[in-house]
């Protein structure tokens, strides 16, 4: 099976590193992985979007124009990509700072409130693993112990302080996916 993902946002959400982690994880589980960065003009608060697809078979081309999942961090993000979903696929939004509802009805909605979660465990920085963690909730493209053991990988010396709150992001975020999958 393959899912092809596009995490976007404003440069600085961390939608880079959501995309790495992710492919780490899949890599850790013995699958075929592509990722590729796409950034706009300016780093930080220009518009950043990165390509992921993870395999159980060999990837021919990272480039997608369609994809069964796709992560939203902001409005301009949502208006690029939604069209973008595959009929049935998944569209994640940071409802923290979407404040438009997606048109499309012939695919899962997963809202999720990153930095107001993201506020509650004390560092908003945490705002792109809460949205990780809903794609892995939602999704089950690879195992949360994957996922950690990507973190953990990922931040290393000074940053492996940060492991256990964005550990704890990322339970929040599968918690709330879950949730909403149930209704």
């Amino acid at each position: 099976m393959t899912t092809r993902m596009i995490f976007a946002g404003f440069g600085g959400q961390g939608v880079m590193l959501m995309g790495q982690i992710l492919s780490l994880a899949g890599m850790l589980q013995g699958k075929n992985v592509t990722w590729m960065p796409s950034y706009g003009p300016e780093m930080r608060g220009g518009t950043a979007n990165c390509t992921v697809v993870i395999s159980n078979e060999p990837v021919a081309s990272p480039v997608t124009d369609k994809a069964e999942v796709i992560v939203a961090m902001n409005i301009p993000s949502l208006l690029k990509f939604e069209p973008a979903v595959t009929p049935n696929g998944y569209l994640f939004v940071n409802q923290s700072v979407v404040d438009r509802e997606p048109v499309r009805n012939d695919i899962n909605i997963i809202k999720v409130p990153c930095n107001e979660i993201a506020d509650e465990l004390g560092n908003l920085k945490v705002a792109n693993m809460v949205m990780l963690g809903a794609v892995v909730g939602a999704t089950d493209v690879v195992d949360v112990e994957s996922v950690f053991k990507a973190l953990e990988k990922k931040l290393s010396g000074g940053k492996a302080t940060l492991i256990e709150i964005n550990k704890q992001a990322i339970l929040k975020g599968i918690e709330i996916a879950k949730e909403q999958l149930r209704k």
